[in-house]
Protein backbone atom coordinates (compact mmCIF):
# COMPACT_ATOMS: atom_id res chain seq x y z
CA UNK A 1 0.00 0.00 0.00
CA UNK A 2 2.83 2.39 0.92
CA UNK A 3 4.66 1.69 -2.35
CA UNK A 4 1.49 2.36 -4.33
CA UNK A 5 1.00 5.66 -2.47
CA UNK A 6 4.45 7.03 -3.40
CA UNK A 7 4.68 10.08 -5.68
CA UNK A 8 7.40 12.56 -6.63
CA UNK A 9 7.43 16.29 -5.94
CA UNK A 10 7.82 18.73 -8.85
CA UNK A 11 11.29 20.16 -9.56
CA UNK A 12 13.01 18.43 -6.61
CA UNK A 13 11.87 14.87 -7.40
CA UNK A 14 11.58 14.11 -3.67
CA UNK A 15 9.57 10.96 -2.90
CA UNK A 16 6.23 11.66 -1.21
CA UNK A 17 3.74 9.46 0.64
CA UNK A 18 0.16 10.17 -0.49
CA UNK A 19 -2.62 8.35 1.36
CA UNK A 20 -5.16 11.08 0.56
CA UNK A 21 -6.72 11.30 -2.91
CA UNK A 22 -6.58 14.54 -4.87
CA UNK A 23 -10.40 14.80 -4.78
CA UNK A 24 -10.43 14.44 -0.99
CA UNK A 25 -7.70 17.01 -0.68
CA UNK A 26 -9.53 19.52 -2.89
CA UNK A 27 -12.81 19.08 -1.02
CA UNK A 28 -11.14 19.65 2.35
CA UNK A 29 -9.33 22.68 0.94
CA UNK A 30 -12.53 24.21 -0.43
CA UNK A 31 -14.36 23.79 2.88
CA UNK A 32 -11.48 25.34 4.82
CA UNK A 33 -11.22 28.19 2.30
CA UNK A 34 -14.91 29.08 2.69
CA UNK A 35 -14.54 29.09 6.46
CA UNK A 36 -11.52 31.40 6.31
CA UNK A 37 -13.21 33.83 3.92
CA UNK A 38 -16.23 33.97 6.21
CA UNK A 39 -14.00 34.96 9.13
CA UNK A 40 -11.32 37.18 7.60
CA UNK A 41 -12.06 40.73 6.32
CA UNK A 42 -11.70 41.08 2.56
CA UNK A 43 -9.60 43.99 1.34
CA UNK A 44 -11.46 46.64 -0.65
CA UNK A 45 -8.25 48.25 -1.84
CA UNK A 46 -8.64 48.04 -5.62
CA UNK A 47 -4.90 48.35 -6.27
CA UNK A 48 -4.01 45.60 -3.79
CA UNK A 49 -6.69 43.28 -5.17
CA UNK A 50 -5.58 43.89 -8.75
CA UNK A 51 -1.93 43.24 -7.86
CA UNK A 52 -2.68 39.96 -6.07
CA UNK A 53 -4.85 38.81 -8.97
CA UNK A 54 -2.31 39.84 -11.64
CA UNK A 55 0.67 38.18 -9.98
CA UNK A 56 -1.37 35.15 -8.95
CA UNK A 57 -2.62 34.52 -12.48
CA UNK A 58 0.88 34.79 -13.95
CA UNK A 59 2.27 32.31 -11.42
CA UNK A 60 -0.71 29.97 -11.88
CA UNK A 61 -0.24 30.04 -15.67
CA UNK A 62 3.38 29.00 -15.18
CA UNK A 63 2.20 26.13 -12.96
CA UNK A 64 -0.47 25.02 -15.43
CA UNK A 65 1.76 25.01 -18.53
CA UNK A 66 5.00 23.24 -17.58
CA UNK A 67 7.30 21.32 -19.90
CA UNK A 68 6.07 17.72 -19.84
CA UNK A 69 9.14 16.46 -17.99
CA UNK A 70 8.75 18.88 -15.04
CA UNK A 71 5.34 18.04 -13.55
CA UNK A 72 1.83 17.13 -14.73
CA UNK A 73 -0.47 20.12 -15.27
CA UNK A 74 -2.75 20.36 -12.20
CA UNK A 75 -5.82 22.10 -13.76
CA UNK A 76 -6.88 23.67 -10.47
CA UNK A 77 -9.61 26.27 -10.02
CA UNK A 78 -7.21 28.95 -8.84
CA UNK A 79 -8.49 31.74 -6.60
CA UNK A 80 -6.45 34.65 -5.24
CA UNK A 81 -7.85 36.81 -2.46
CA UNK A 82 -6.55 39.94 -0.74
CA UNK A 83 -7.29 40.11 2.99
CA UNK A 84 -7.23 43.31 5.02
CA UNK A 85 -5.21 42.33 8.05
CA UNK A 86 -2.01 43.86 9.40
CA UNK A 87 -0.20 40.54 9.49
CA UNK A 88 2.74 39.53 7.26
CA UNK A 89 1.15 36.32 6.12
CA UNK A 90 -0.23 34.39 3.17
CA UNK A 91 -1.64 30.90 2.86
CA UNK A 92 -2.51 28.25 0.32
CA UNK A 93 -5.24 25.66 0.68
CA UNK A 94 -5.51 22.54 -1.52
CA UNK A 95 -6.85 23.01 -5.00
CA UNK A 96 -5.25 26.41 -5.55
CA UNK A 97 -7.03 28.63 -2.99
CA UNK A 98 -4.59 31.38 -2.02
CA UNK A 99 -4.91 34.48 0.15
CA UNK A 100 -2.47 37.31 0.83
CA UNK A 101 -2.69 39.58 3.88
CA UNK A 102 -2.21 43.34 3.52
CA UNK A 103 0.44 43.24 6.27
CA UNK A 104 2.82 41.69 3.73
CA UNK A 105 2.90 44.73 1.45
CA UNK A 106 5.58 46.68 3.37
CA UNK A 107 7.81 43.59 3.07
CA UNK A 108 7.10 42.53 -0.51
CA UNK A 109 7.41 46.19 -1.66
CA UNK A 110 7.07 45.41 -5.36
CA UNK A 111 5.51 43.00 -7.84
CA UNK A 112 8.50 40.65 -7.84
CA UNK A 113 8.47 40.51 -4.04
CA UNK A 114 4.81 39.52 -4.12
CA UNK A 115 5.62 36.96 -6.83
CA UNK A 116 8.08 35.34 -4.40
CA UNK A 117 5.30 34.91 -1.83
CA UNK A 118 2.64 33.74 -4.26
CA UNK A 119 5.11 31.45 -6.05
CA UNK A 120 5.83 29.81 -2.70
CA UNK A 121 2.10 29.35 -1.99
CA UNK A 122 1.30 28.01 -5.48
CA UNK A 123 4.20 25.58 -5.03
CA UNK A 124 2.50 24.16 -1.92
CA UNK A 125 -0.61 23.40 -4.00
CA UNK A 126 1.38 22.04 -6.92
CA UNK A 127 3.37 19.65 -4.70
CA UNK A 128 0.23 18.62 -2.77
CA UNK A 129 1.93 19.32 0.54
CA UNK A 130 -1.36 19.31 2.46
CA UNK A 131 -2.17 15.77 1.34
CA UNK A 132 1.36 14.66 2.14
CA UNK A 133 1.14 16.21 5.62
CA UNK A 134 -2.16 14.45 6.30
CA UNK A 135 -0.64 11.18 5.09
CA UNK A 136 2.39 11.57 7.35
CA UNK A 137 0.18 12.38 10.35
CA UNK A 138 -1.97 9.33 9.63
CA UNK A 139 1.08 7.08 9.49
CA UNK A 140 2.59 8.54 12.68
CA UNK A 141 -0.73 8.24 14.54
CA UNK A 142 -1.03 4.62 13.46
CA UNK A 143 2.54 3.94 14.62
CA UNK A 144 1.97 5.49 18.05
CA UNK A 145 -1.33 3.60 18.42
CA UNK A 146 0.42 0.33 17.53
CA UNK A 147 3.13 1.06 20.11
CA UNK A 148 0.45 1.78 22.71
CA UNK A 149 -1.24 -1.56 22.04
CA UNK A 150 2.08 -3.39 22.26
CA UNK A 151 3.01 -1.67 25.52
CA UNK A 152 -0.36 -2.31 27.11
CA UNK A 153 -0.31 -5.93 26.01
CA UNK A 154 3.19 -6.62 27.29
CA UNK A 155 2.99 -4.55 30.48
CA UNK A 156 -0.39 -5.20 32.05
CA UNK A 157 -1.04 -2.64 34.74
CA UNK A 158 2.24 -0.77 34.16
CA UNK A 159 2.13 2.89 35.19
CA UNK A 160 4.87 3.76 32.72
CA UNK A 161 2.96 3.02 29.49
CA UNK A 162 1.10 6.39 29.26
CA UNK A 163 4.39 8.25 29.79
CA UNK A 164 6.15 6.21 27.14
CA UNK A 165 3.27 6.72 24.69
CA UNK A 166 3.32 10.48 25.31
CA UNK A 167 7.07 10.51 24.72
CA UNK A 168 6.60 8.60 21.47
CA UNK A 169 4.06 11.18 20.31
CA UNK A 170 6.37 14.09 21.15
CA UNK A 171 9.29 12.33 19.51
CA UNK A 172 7.26 11.73 16.38
CA UNK A 173 6.38 15.43 16.24
CA UNK A 174 9.92 16.73 16.75
CA UNK A 175 11.65 13.90 14.91
CA UNK A 176 9.28 13.32 11.98
CA UNK A 177 6.46 15.84 11.50
CA UNK A 178 8.36 19.08 12.16
CA UNK A 179 11.33 18.13 9.94
CA UNK A 180 8.87 17.15 7.21
CA UNK A 181 7.12 20.51 7.52
CA UNK A 182 10.47 22.30 7.21
CA UNK A 183 11.31 20.14 4.20
CA UNK A 184 8.02 21.12 2.54
CA UNK A 185 8.58 24.81 3.25
CA UNK A 186 12.07 24.69 1.75
CA UNK A 187 10.72 22.75 -1.21
CA UNK A 188 8.02 25.38 -1.76
CA UNK A 189 10.75 28.03 -1.81
CA UNK A 190 12.67 25.97 -4.40
CA UNK A 191 9.65 25.29 -6.64
CA UNK A 192 8.43 28.84 -6.15
CA UNK A 193 11.66 30.24 -7.60
CA UNK A 194 11.16 28.19 -10.76
CA UNK A 195 7.51 29.30 -10.98
CA UNK A 196 8.30 33.00 -10.59
CA UNK A 197 11.09 32.69 -13.16
CA UNK A 198 8.77 31.00 -15.66
CA UNK A 199 6.21 33.76 -14.98
CA UNK A 200 8.78 36.42 -15.91
CA UNK A 201 9.92 37.54 -12.45
CA UNK A 202 13.62 37.66 -11.62
CA UNK A 203 14.35 34.99 -8.95
CA UNK A 204 17.09 37.21 -7.47
CA UNK A 205 14.26 39.33 -6.01
CA UNK A 206 13.48 36.46 -3.62
CA UNK A 207 16.73 37.11 -1.75
CA UNK A 208 15.73 40.70 -0.98
CA UNK A 209 12.26 39.59 0.10
CA UNK A 210 13.63 37.14 2.65
CA UNK A 211 16.22 39.61 3.90
CA UNK A 212 13.38 42.07 4.57
CA UNK A 213 11.38 39.29 6.22
CA UNK A 214 14.33 38.51 8.48
CA UNK A 215 14.58 42.19 9.45
CA UNK A 216 10.84 42.28 10.18
CA UNK A 217 11.11 39.20 12.41
CA UNK A 218 13.94 40.85 14.39
CA UNK A 219 15.18 37.60 15.87
CA UNK A 220 11.71 36.58 17.03
CA UNK A 221 11.90 33.10 15.53
CA UNK A 222 12.04 30.06 17.76
CA UNK A 223 14.78 27.45 17.43
CA UNK A 224 14.67 25.94 13.94
CA UNK A 225 14.42 22.33 15.19
CA UNK A 226 11.19 23.22 17.04
CA UNK A 227 9.70 25.19 14.15
CA UNK A 228 7.50 24.27 11.20
CA UNK A 229 9.59 26.60 8.99
CA UNK A 230 13.31 26.88 8.29
CA UNK A 231 15.09 29.81 9.95
CA UNK A 232 15.27 32.95 7.82
CA UNK A 233 19.06 32.58 7.52
CA UNK A 234 18.62 29.02 6.24
CA UNK A 235 16.03 30.13 3.69
CA UNK A 236 18.23 32.92 2.37
CA UNK A 237 21.20 30.58 2.06
CA UNK A 238 19.09 27.98 0.23
CA UNK A 239 17.59 30.55 -2.12
CA UNK A 240 21.02 31.89 -3.06
CA UNK A 241 21.98 28.32 -3.92
CA UNK A 242 18.83 27.68 -6.00
CA UNK A 243 18.69 30.98 -7.91
CA UNK A 244 21.14 29.87 -10.68
CA UNK A 245 18.91 26.86 -11.40
CA UNK A 246 15.78 29.03 -11.49
CA UNK A 247 17.45 31.56 -13.80
CA UNK A 248 17.52 28.89 -16.51
CA UNK A 249 13.76 29.35 -16.79
CA UNK A 250 13.72 33.15 -16.56
CA UNK A 251 12.51 35.12 -19.54
CA UNK A 252 11.86 38.85 -19.34
CA UNK A 253 8.16 39.59 -20.01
Amino acid sequence: MLLAACESAPVTGRSQLMLVSENQEREMGLQAYRQVLAQEPASHDAEFNALVEKVGRRIAAAAETPPAEMWPAPHYHWEFRAIKKNEPNAFCLPGGKIAVYSGLLPITRNEAGLATVIGHEVAHALARHSAERLSDQTLVTAGVAAAAIALNTGNQGSTYSPLVIAALGAGASVGILLPMSRTQEAEADHIGLVLMARAGYDPHEAIGLWERMRAANKGGQQAEWLSTHPADETRIENIRRWVPEAMKYYRRP
